[in-house]
């Protein structure tokens, strides 16, 4: 998003249009906006902070709101809980889902999801497409699922050889009656794609239904009136790649995670539910989980949610186990918890850090956590309580907006108190003004201030005719600089 305004976002009128407005001397004094440098945001939900302790790996935190204020989209949120960057989720889509960093053709990147989402018994179906954006927030391009499917939310994963796999939803002729259900159903069948982001030409892929049977799921089936809706009776949530190449998937429906061989589509083995490969040890045992994937000494990691359709565990957790292959097993390693327990019904992710400790984000509970390696907890934080964000992530990520910096100014008595912000710019350290009688010639004096969140204020005593505000890194060079804004009493 560029320094200007945005207009046209969504918002809530109260009272009745029939009301008569009050006298003047009865209406209440309009509230301080929370950045008057971009009064587009002020109504970006709030990220609070509730544990901060030393130690932390270094990075930012990446979001993606959904509340009632209607202003969603991807959020990158520093360890104070301070906006980095926000860009509202353009028309017809509505909602952002899924933003990450990763690295494409080498060079670090933003990715996340545009659409919409719909979905039978509660469980969200996507419909829509991944957004690729450079440092500079710049759209590098969009993945598109192959044929006439859209691309489902749960997951894009970019590959080293620069393709993109991810879930289609797609709904299939089905006959239902083994199930009590009709002949003439309708079954969502999860489909796995790989694409080649370059060309958008498909180079895999993979069909639940031609390798997991309908009994293997625990979800029931639509009735009654919805017979006929889709049966999500595998609900694919995540997808990746083993440290052999060969592809990792989560099914939420059938409480199971698959590893597939890449070129047959195969399936190697299962672990969980109902027709597991493995034995799987009591403290290891998921349900309903999200985001399966292998960690760097080889153990594997899932959200396991422990409530869905039917609640399993009292609390949601992250896991880590070994997979013996040779002897079939499964092996308890460790479990990460959030200090109040929570129960995460829906969503949820679990990474790896650099450091070998976790991060986690607690999908429908709007709150993230980020663990020591023993599970003890070193940050933690949460969106309002009333938003969620399907998952959350910690990572380095260095932004070099394209665009201006935004300045905001009001005369207070005497003085001008200038309020500089620069959506998206990760590396300024302070703030200066500068200002004068003519745009060209801001000879008139220079204040500073250390950045205090995503937006700053300083204080111009007197009152100048123009005002500038320059953003300076650590070592005090102007990264950018904001049009000269003239001051007007």
């Amino acid at each position: 998003m560029g320094g200007a305004a945005v207009t046209g976002v969504a918002g809530y009128a109260l009272g009745r249009r029939d009301e008569p407005e009050p006298p003047a001397e009865e209406k209440p004094a309009a509230a301080d906006p929370k950045y008057r440098s971009r009064p587009d945001l002020n109504t970006l939900p709030d990220v609070t902070i509730t544990t901060a302790a030393t130690g932390t790996v270094a990075g930012s935190i990446f979001l993606t709101p959904a509340s009632g204020t209607g202003l969603w989209g991807p959020l990158v949120v520093d360890e104070q809980g301070s906006p980095v960057w926000f860009k509202k989720v353009p028309d017809p889509a509505t909602v952002a889902i899924d933003l990450k960093a990763q690295t494409y053709r080498g060079k670090p990147v933003l990715t996340w999801w545009e659409g919409t989402i719909g979905g039978t018994g509660g469980q969200g179906v996507g419909q829509g497409e991944f957004v690729i954006a450079d440092q500079s927030y710049r759209e590098i391009t969009r993945v598109r699922a192959a044929g006439t499917e859209q691309a489902d939310q749960h997951d894009l994963v970019i590959t080293p050889r620069n393709t993109a796999l991810f879930w289609v939803y797609d709904p299939i002729p089905y006959d239902l009656s083994a199930l009590g259900g009709p002949e003439d159903g309708v079954l969502h069948d999860g489909v796995i794609q790989e694409i080649d982001i370059a060309t958008g030409r498909k180079v895999f892929e993979w069909r639940s239904s031609d390798h997991v049977k309908l009994d293997e799921s625990y979800a029931p089936r639509p009735v009654g009136d919805s017979e006929h809706l889709p049966y999500d009776y595998f609900h694919a949530n995540s997808v990746g790649l083993a440290a052999d190449g060969n592809i990792i998937a989560s099914a939420r429906h059938t409480w199971t995670v698959y590893k597939i061989d890449r070129r047959s589509g195969e399936i190697i083995w299962r672990i969980g539910g109902k027709k597991s490969d493995f034995a799987v040890d009591e403290r290891t045992k998921f349900s309903w989980q999200h985001d399966f994937r292998q960690r760097r000494d080889g153990s594997y990691g899932l959200f396991d949610n422990g409530a869905g359709v039917t609640k399993e565990k009292e609390y949601s957790r992250g896991v880590v186990f070994k997979v013996d292959e040779a002897a079939k097993r499964v092996t308890f390693v460790a479990e990460y918890v959030h200090p109040d327990r929570l129960s995460a019904p829906t969503q949820g992710s679990f990474r790896e850090l650099a450091d070998g400790g976790s991060f986690i984000g607690w999908g429908q509970m709007p709150h993230f956590t980020e663990h020591n390696a023993d599970g003890s907890v070193r940050l933690a934080g949460h969106l309002p309580l009333d938003n969620q964000s399907y998952r959350a992530y910690k990572a380095e990520w260095a932004g070099t907006p394209s665009d201006q910096p935004a300045l905001g100014l009001r005369v207070d008595g005497s003085n001008v108190i200038v309020s500089a912000s620069w959506n998206g710019a990760s590396r300024v350290a302070r703030w200066r003004a500068r200002w004068g009688t003519q745009p060209g010639a801001l000879s008139g004096g220079t204040v500073e201030q250390a950045r205090t969140g995503f937006e700053t204020t300083l204080t111009v005593a007197g009152l100048p005719e123009y005002v500038v505000a320059e953003a300076l890194d650590a070592n005090g060079n102007v990264l950018g600089s904001s049009s000269a804004i003239p001051v007007r009493v």
